[in-house]
């Protein structure tokens, strides 16, 4: 996917995150480790979203791969130690797709 179409992408999930209650506190942070989509917090519950985004939701959802997943807690664990966070959290996708967009919590269980 070309940066513009993942930028597209994280806009839109920023919009639907924001109407659903949620207050985006960052945007594409790095480390070494790999990058985190959006970082936002609801209800004192910090969630680290990756935002995958496709024709459909398969395809989406097929490209958090394992070591995806590992990358995204490795690089959260530096944000939360950065930033002295302790308090809960969770990882989360968000699936953009022509048809809808639909956030999974939790993806780590």
């Amino acid at each position: 996917m070309s940066r513009e179409k993942g930028n597209y992408a994280e806009d839109l999930a920023s919009s639907y995150l924001e109407e659903s209650g949620f207050i985006v506190v960052v945007r594409n942070f790095y480390s070494r480790f790999g990058e985190l989509d959006i970082i936002a917090e609801k209800e004192d519950v910090l969630h680290f979203v990756e935002v995958k985004s496709a024709e459909d939701y398969e395809k989406a959802i097929q490209n958090i791969t394992p070591k995806k997943l590992s990358r995204i807690i490795k690089t959260a664990q530096v944000y939360m130690k950065k930033n002295a966070y302790d308090g809960d959290y969770s990882f989360d996708a968000l699936i953009v797709t022509p048809q809808a967009i639909e956030l999974l919590e939790n993806i780590t269980l």
